[in-house]
């Protein structure tokens, strides 16, 4: 018999990844403070209401707060640095009007489009499809203002399926929906987050991929486990298409 012909699938992390998450949370948040008239330097504020996302959207994923709470809680926190107390109903009023400034300023990155561009050029029965540790309706926003709905297969959020990377099964059920479609060849997972994202789905069985735009150092036990489950560390998605074919691009082996 001939071997199965190659019908890849290429899985991505959407906030730093394909979307410009941190500039957004940056250009939202100093327009949030001028309409709330706060006064102080924007950059270090942007740096503390990225702090403040990592440490109660991390809560949320762990399931310590609610997704609501998570936001109440950023909202809180940031406003008490700039002498505001708010109750719930103004926290979660307070983040309302924040993701307003926050949806106006979401972009692409640049190489996103064109990396997409090539790798379906160069893997004509490419699939795509995203991976996202939040809630699916407001990710799939994302995905829907971006114009990236066309391109993508699946949209697997962590809210939805109720497990969230770096777990196996948030992966494995991303596969076992494009499998439902056409047998999946071969797939890979490209993100932003060495162990959330390239680890994670290293351990599941993809190729995982860190997307390190910044050139972080990282720990040492990250790094060794990395090697250890075969990441591979790209500088920005330009790298994707040449690692992908070389990767992805052969038939599967003859089957019985």
């Amino acid at each position: 018999m001939s071997p199965v012909p190659a019908n890849p699938v290429v899985l991505f992390d959407l906030d730093d990844t394909l979307m410009a998450h941190r500039e957004a949370v940056a250009t939202g948040i100093a327009r949030h403070m001028r309409a709330r008239a706060y006064r102080g330097d924007e950059q270090a504020a942007a740096q503390r209401w990225h702090r403040l996302e990592e440490q109660h959207y991390t809560s949320y994923l762990e399931g310590s707060l609610t997704y609501e709470g998570q936001r109440r809680a950023r909202a809180a926190a940031f406003a008490e640095a700039f002498g505001e107390d708010l109750d719930e109903a103004a926290a979660t009023a307070w983040f309302g009007e924040y993701i307003r400034h926050y949806r106006d300023a979401w972009t692409l990155h640049d190489d996103a489009l064109p990396a997409l561009d090539a790798i379906t050029a160069a893997l004509p029965a490419v699939r795509f499809g995203i991976i996202t540790n939040g809630e699916l309706a407001f990710q799939t926003s994302k995905v829907e203002r971006l114009a990236l709905q066309a391109r993508m297969e699946h949209v697997v959020a962590s809210g939805d399926v109720g497990v969230a990377k770096p777990d196996a099964r948030i992966f494995l059920e991303a596969l076992r929906r494009f499998d439902g479609t056409a047998p999946v060849s071969a797939a890979a997972y490209v993100g932003d987050r060495l162990r959330t994202d390239a680890i994670g789905a290293a351990r599941a069985g993809l190729l995982g991929v860190w997307l390190d735009r910044r050139g972080v150092e990282p720990a040492a036990a990250d790094a060794a486990e990395a090697d250890a489950v075969g990441v591979v560390r790209i500088r920005g998605l330009d790298e994707l298409p040449a690692l992908l074919t070389k990767r992805l691009g052969r038939p599967s082996p003859e089957r019985p």
